[in-house]
């Protein structure tokens, strides 16, 4: 009889030291789950990095006469901002800004990378009377260092118009030659950068050229237009 409870306590104490076997190996996967399931890093989203977009022109890109902000480069970052497209705004306008001076101002600008290039020159020769081939010249020598510099860069050109006390053959020559150089260059073309304000007084300031606020948010529009179709 004792021999018999012997055996069944030994049976017993088997089975409780397998059960605690069990148990611990089953603890010991679960750890081992844990520590596998720790070491795998949450996934993260990459930023993606902003393309800028250069805005080279006259005091019509500045935003003369105007509070920061105003300006049509400034509106459409804010449209860029609102659709989440990871572009950057660069104004590159400069009051007053002649073919020539802006020949010999890009190079600084070009030392930031430029996905998108707007070319906003000639308003100023224009007003002045400069000889178109000398305007023609200034500006593609500006696009040929900006296609030299980038050549993956896209590029836009706006178009203006002088006023009829210029001569009509001279207005003629100067609206021809945004067009002839869009056709050289390949470029995406917006024909009048001042559609729909210029002429208009409540949309232009008091000397009659330069756009109000109410005027830029049309010009930001007009480039809007062409630019959508680029990034």
């Amino acid at each position: 009889m004792l021999r018999f409870k012997a055996s069944t306590l030994i049976a017993l104490l088997f089975v409780v030291f397998a059960s605690c076997g069990n148990n611990q190996n089953k603890q010991t996967d679960e750890t081992s789950n844990a520590k596998s399931a720790e070491a795998v890093p949450e996934a993260t989203e990459v930023p993606v990095k902003e393309k800028n977009i250069l805005f080279f022109g006259t005091s019509l890109t500045a935003g003369y006469g105007l509070e920061q902000g105003e300006a049509y480069p400034e509106l459409l970052q804010k449209k860029l901002d609102s659709l989440k497209l990871p572009y950057k705004a660069i104004n590159g306008g400069l009051s007053g800004e002649t073919s020539a001076a802006g020949k010999n101002r890009i190079d600084w600008l070009l030392k930031q990378p430029i996905a998108v290039f707007v070319l906003e020159l000639g308003a100023n020769d224009g007003l002045r009377g400069v000889a178109v081939s000398e305007t023609t010249a200034n500006l593609q020598a500006i696009i040929d260092k900006v296609k030299k510099k980038y050549p993956e860069a896209k590029m836009i050109l706006t178009g203006m118009e002088v006023p009829p006390n210029m001569g009509a053959k001279y207005a003629s020559d100067f609206r021809n030659m945004f067009k002839e150089l869009v056709a050289k260059n390949e470029m995406v073309f917006l024909p009048f950068l001042l559609e729909g304000v210029a002429g208009i007084p409540k949309l232009n300031q008091g000397d009659g050229i330069h756009p109000t606020a109410e005027g830029q948010k049309i010009v930001a529009e007009n480039v809007w237009s062409k630019l959508k179709g680029v990034l």
